[in-house]
């Protein structure tokens, strides 16, 4: 029965004590398609050179991106206590595809075709860089 009601309150996610920043971006109006081919490049980079790129890509997508990593950054100064934000990278990205947004394109002689507005879920995870252990 706690799985049941742990599942209907969404705490179904166990979230990873590594995690320094995590950010959300629901319902953005661009195809998952198109906003995986920035995310696909800033996978695993650091946070500077995510931006860096998503900067200079000559994709449309690379704006709310922007937005959910430097959401994430702050979310891990901020909640999570960590000092710089150099330290940080892109752990994880991926985009989910959200609900479609279905309306009618009207045609001759009274058809009508659908057209489907997709829309997408963009999640942004960011950990603190492993230092490397001094010996003594």
């Amino acid at each position: 029965m706690r799985r049941l009601a742990d599942a209907l309150m969404n705490n179904n996610r166990i979230r990873d004590p590594s995690i320094a920043g995590y950010a959300k971006a629901r319902n953005v109006r661009m195809s998952p398609t198109k906003v995986r081919r920035p995310i696909n490049e800033i996978r695993g980079k650091s946070y500077a050179e995510a931006l860096t790129l998503l900067e200079y890509m000559p994709y449309h997508s690379c704006m709310p991106i922007a937005k959910v990593v430097k959401s994430a950054a702050a979310n891990a100064v901020n909640n999570h206590g960590y000092d710089s934000i150099a330290d940080l990278y892109v752990a994880a990205a991926y985009v989910d595809q959200g609900p479609t947004l279905k309306r009618m394109r009207p045609r001759a002689q009274g058809r009508a075709y659908s057209i489907q507005k997709k829309t997408c879920t963009i999640t942004i995870e960011m950990k603190e860089k492993e230092k490397p252990k001094e010996e003594a």
